[in-house]
């Protein structure tokens, strides 16, 4: 018995919650008393393949070809079925990102195996995968149980430590994904990137968001948000009414319709704390509430509450951050 973790890339190399599950992959295939192995898939895979070796990974399958330049679902689940296939994988493991959840419902459904997406915690019982998910907007924690041979599963980014990169190790092993472009009907026309610089909301540690409480002046509510997750490192988050009203893009919409996520720590300024909008932080380590509200449902989630003007409460919070910091 094995454990396969598939390493995601983008334009800017390996996306950082892969990594994650190299640690706990480890954990998993241990108990099984198995390896612990790694595919790697793209145009280019020489630099994350040399990267996954300084984690851990027993054994690291490479698979390059043009067609896997772009990101299209036949390519990709025919290269994550064939690394499965060559590792012998029990336990099919992929960061839950827009691309792993797709992959590995793809590869569950040809392969015939169970499929548990978006887990925030894995472990072994008895010999086999049990995954830990929420449900019902993050209210109830449910265990979700394999009765096939092959086990897959996709893990929220950071749910698990990042683990330590060592020494390097494990063997490469090349596959061939033996597909051709005459033989993948997605075909990628163009594709355009925006170079914004801004630190992405699925893996940012700390999260500053505004909703609807910035709707007198929209456009400097925004600023201040965005000023304190500069001092911050941060990434901007905002609530569905917010994104909803024009006041900022959909792409920082965090919530049940937007994007789940799990920093340490969460800023949630002029937020009223929506169901909606909990399902999408709730796992959040810290919650830090900002509302001139009192009775919002946000204080009742929040870790430390403050009742005030997001307008004064902002830029007293961010003067005093650039002192600290």
């Amino acid at each position: 018995m094995s454990v396969l973790v598939w390493i995601e890339q983008n334009q800017d190399g390996a996306v950082a919650s892969s990594w994650e599950l190299a640690g706990k992959g480890r954990e998993l295939a241990d108990a099984l008393g198995g390896s612990l192995n790694a595919v790697v898939m793209g145009a280019s895979t020489g630099d994350v393949a040399a990267q996954a070796q300084t984690f851990g990974f027993d054994n690291v399958y490479t698979i390059t070809d043009p067609v896997l330049d772009s990101y299209r679902l036949t390519a990709y689940a025919a290269g994550l079925k064939k690394a499965v296939e060559a590792s012998g994988a029990t336990v099919v493991l992929a960061s839950a990102t827009n691309r792993g959840r797709e992959v590995t419902a793809a590869v569950a459904c040809q392969l015939g195996a169970g499929l548990a997406p978006d887990a925030i915690d894995l472990n072994i019982e008895d010999g086999k995968l049990v995954a830990l998910r929420s449900v019902y907007s993050n209210n109830i924690l449910t265990d979700v149980t394999f009765a096939t041979p092959v086990q897959v599963a996709s893990a929220r980014p950071r749910s698990f430590a990042m683990p330590d990169a060592g020494a390097a190790g494990g063997a490469l092993s090349p596959l061939d994904l033996g597909l051709s472009e005459d033989n993948i009907p997605e075909k990628v026309l163009e594709s355009k990137v925006t170079a914004s610089g801004e630190v992405n909301l699925t893996d940012a540690s700390i999260i500053v968001s505004g909703g609807r409480g910035v709707a007198n002046d929209p456009e400097k509510g925004f600023e201040l948000v965005a000023d304190l997750a500069a001092v911050l490192g941060a990434a901007v988050g905002a609530s569905r009414a917010a994104v909803d009203a024009g006041y900022i893009p959909y792409k920082h919409q965090v919530g049940q319709t937007g994007k789940n996520v799990r920093p340490d720590l969460y800023i949630a300024a002029g937020i009223s704390g929506a169901i909606q909008h909990l399902a999408g932080m709730g796992g959040s380590k810290i919650i830090v509430a900002i509302n001139k509200d009192g009775e919002a449902p946000i204080f009742e989630k929040a870790n430390f509450g403050v009742v005030g003007d997001l307008y004064d409460v902002l830029p007293a919070l961010t003067d005093e951050f650039k002192k600290r910091l």
